[in-house]
């Protein structure tokens, strides 16, 4: 059984995730957000703690005897992103799953829109300043760069660092689902960086 920390327990990706680990696997969650306490868990498989990124005792408990770290945040994602690094290291958790953006490195062609690209869109630089931190880290990371969320179709496709995107939207459940079988297959996505989207066809 593998014990799992997600920060950013409360939004979107994370909801979506604990939920379908929680119907995938038998591994124990960890639930991390400022509100985690209005989480209705599963107190058998589930730990809550509400807490803030910014206090160090807070992550230290957060962290403790994980094996893998989701990070699904918005906000001061730069330094969020370096204080979860940093507890990482000292408590000697490697594995980390981070989810940025799409358009971080450019890689929105014109004919999905292109102004969804950082060049034109400056609400990704923290974003991509995260994710420069992670990847300079020698942490086994995963760095995932979602379209925008909806509820549409889950048919989708990776790319990866470099490679253009075939498709503006992603549903949150393709999202969970590609983020699930990270967790559940230990070799697969180690230092990688990968996009997920809905192709046009």
């Amino acid at each position: 059984m593998k014990n799992i920390l997600i920060i950013g327990a409360t939004g979107t990706i994370g909801q979506a995730t604990r939920h379908l680990l929680l119907t995938k696997t038998n591994y124990h969650l960890t639930l991390f957000a400022r509100t985690a306490h209005q989480l209705i868990i599963n107190h058998d498989r589930e730990t809550s703690i509400s807490g803030d990124l910014n206090h160090k005792k807070e992550l230290l408990k957060a962290m403790q005897k994980q094996d893998i770290v989701l990070v699904a945040l918005s906000g001061d994602l730069p330094k969020y992103v370096q204080n979860i690094i940093n507890i990482m290291q000292e408590m000697k958790v490697s594995r980390i799953i981070f989810i940025a953006s799409m358009g971080i490195y450019n890689e929105i062609p014109d004919n999905i829109g292109a102004s969804g690209n950082l060049k034109q869109n400056p609400y990704l630089k923290k974003y991509r300043q995260a994710a420069d931190l992670i990847e300079s880290s020698s942490l086994d990371y995963t760095i995932i760069r979602p379209g925008w969320f909806d509820q549409g179709t889950e048919t989708y496709e990776i790319t990866t660092k470099g490679e253009a995107f075939g498709g503006h939207d992603i549903a949150i459940n393709s999202i969970a689902d590609f983020i699930v079988k990270l967790i559940i297959h230990d070799a697969f996505g180690i230092k990688q960086n990968y996009g997920i989207n809905r192709p046009n066809f």
